[in-house]
C-alpha cells in the first residue's frame, strides 16, 4: 500500500470493532452490511468454522480512526456464496494444488448486491483491494474474492482482479405504479390474467396475510418463520444456518429492517417469507410452508412483497438468486457482479479467458431472457427499460 499511511488490522470477530465506527463507513441503505446484521450472524451461531466460515475482517486505520473495512471470511468450501467456483477448485485439485482456504469478501448466505468495500473516502476504498491481496499472500492463500459488490466499487479494483457477471431477476418501479392494478395494467393480457388467477386461487382457499416488521412480530411469529425456514432446508437436504436466536436479534436490533410475510389459514400460520428492508429496496431471503396450496408460493414470496413496496414507496424488490419463472411475474433480468484475485499466475491467465467467455455467454443469455418480458411495448406509463425488457445493474439509478 505504498503512498498510503493507512494501517491494516485483521479482526476475527466483528464484536472487536465498535459498531458506530463500522456503521460510519456506509450510508445505512443496505441492511446486510450493518454491524448488527453481520455481528449477529457471528454471535448467534450462524457462522461456524466446521461449516466453512471463519471471520477475517480486514480494516484500515488512520491513527485511531477506522477509515475502511471489508467484511471477510476464510472459507474451506464454497457453500453459501452463490458465486460458483467449484470448477476452479476442481482444476486446482487436478494439478495437486490447494484451492482452500480462500478469502471471501461477502455477506454470508446473501446473494444481495451491496457495498463490500466500506470506506470514508475513495482513497481509503481504493486501498482495500491491495490490503486484501497483501493479507492473502501473507497467508499463502490461493485466491481472494469479493461477491455482489456495487457498480460504483468497480473502480477500486485493478486489472489483477478478474470480473465475473451473473443474472438475477429484480422488480423495479420505474414507471411509478401507484398500486398493484397499475403494475398489472402495463403487462400484456396473458401475463396479467395468469397473475390474477394465481392470486384468486389463494383467496378462494381462505388464506389471509400479515406483513409484520420486527417490532410488530411476537415470539410465535418468529418461531413460525424459523420453522418454515427449517422445513424448506430439510426438503432440499441442506443444513440450515440461521438460528431462531438470530431472528430474535434482528427483530430487536433492526426492527424496521426485518419484514415477515405470514400466510394464515384456519387460525394458524401455514407459510412465511423472511425479507429485509433497505432504504429503497426490499430483499426477499427465505420462504417456507407447512402446507402446499396452488399459488401460495408466488403470493407469499412475490405479490405480497410487490404490494409492500408499492405501499411503502420502495423502488426495488430483489427476491433472491436464480428463478427464470420470476420474469413472468414482473421481475426482469439484472446483472450482478463479483471480483476475483488469483495468486497463481498460470491459473490467473487461464481464468481471465474463462471469465471473459462466461461474461459473453451471460450477456447473450440475459438478452434472450429480457425478450420474455411480460410488459407491453410500447406502453404509455412504462419506462423504456421495461417496455423493451432492458437489462440493468441492480444499483444503476433509474431515469
Amino acid at each position: 500500500m505504498a503512498g498510503h499511511a493507512f494501517r491494516a488490522r485483521i479482526f476475527e470477530s466483528l464484536a472487536q470493532v465498535p459498531a458506530a465506527a463500522w456503521d460510519g463507513l456506509h450510508d445505512g441503505a443496505n441492511p446486510f452490511v450493518a454491524h448488527a446484521f453481520l455481528g449477529g450472524l457471528e454471535r448467534h451461531g450462524c457462522l461456524r468454522p466446521q461449516w466453512g466460515w471463519t471471520p477475517r475482517h480486514l480494516t484500515l486505520w488512520d491513527g485511531d480512526r477506522l477509515v475502511a473495512a471489508a467484511p471477510g471470511y476464510l472459507k474451506t468450501n464454497s457453500h453459501g456464496e452463490f458465486v460458483f467456483d467449484h470448477a476452479w477448485a476442481h482444476a486446482y485439485a487436478r494439478h495437486g494444488l490447494d484451492y482452500f482456504p480462500k478469502w471471501l469478501g461477502a455477506v454470508p448466505y446473501s446473494p444481495v448486491t451491496g457495498p463490500r468495500l466500506l470506506a470514508r473516502d475513495d482513497a481509503a476504498r481504493r486501498a482495500l483491494p491491495d490490503a486484501i491481496v497483501e493479507d492473502a499472500m501473507a497467508l499463502g492463500l490461493s485466491s481472494a474474492h469479493v461477491n455482489f459488490h456495487t457498480a460504483g466499487e468497480d473502480a477500486a479494483f485493478d486489472d489483477g482482479w478478474l470480473p465475473r457477471t451473473d443474472v438475477q431477476y429484480h422488480w423495479h418501479n420505474e414507471a411509478g405504479w401507484p398500486d398493484f392494478d397499475a403494475f398489472l395494467g402495463d403487462m400484456d393480457h396473458r401475463h396479467r390474467k395468469n397473475i390474477r388467477q394465481e392470486r384468486a386461487k389463494v383467496r378462494r382457499a381462505g388464506v389471509t396475510f400479515r406483513v409484520l416488521h420486527g417490532d410488530e412480530a411476537d415470539a410465535c411469529d418468529l418461531a413460525a418463520m424459523h420453522r418454515f425456514y427449517l422445513e424448506t432446508f430439510a426438503d432440499y437436504g441442506n443444513a440450515p444456518a440461521l438460528t431462531l436466536e438470530f431472528l430474535h436479534h434482528l427483530a430487536a436490533a433492526m426492527p424496521r429492517a426485518l419484514v415477515l410475510v405470514l400466510a394464515d389459514l384456519d387460525g394458524e400460520a401455514i407459510a412465511g417469507a423472511l425479507c429485509m428492508r433497505g432504504a429503497d429496496t426490499l430483499y426477499g431471503r427465505y420462504w417456507g410452508a407447512s402446507r402446499q396450496l396452488p399459488g401460495l408460493h408466488f403470493e407469499t414470496c412475490y405479490y405480497q412483497g410487490i404490494e409492500y413496496c408499492l405501499r411503502e414507496g420502495l423502488q426495488r424488490f430483489e427476491p433472491g438468486a436464480q428463478g427464470e419463472h420470476k420474469i413472468a411475474r414482473g421481475f426482469l433480468p439484472a446483472f450482478v457482479r463479483s471480483r476475483h484475485w488469483i495468486a497463481d499466475a498460470g491459473f490467473r491467465g487461464a481464468l481471465r479467458d474463462w471469465c471473459a467467455e462466461e461474461a459473453e455467454a451471460t450477456r447473450q443469455q440475459a438478452a434472450w431472457l429480457a425478450r420474455r418480458s411480460p410488459f407491453r411495448a410500447p406502453a404509455a406509463s412504462t419506462s423504456p427499460g421495461q417496455a423493451t425488457g432492458g437489462i440493468r445493474s441492480p444499483d444503476q439509478p433509474g431515469p
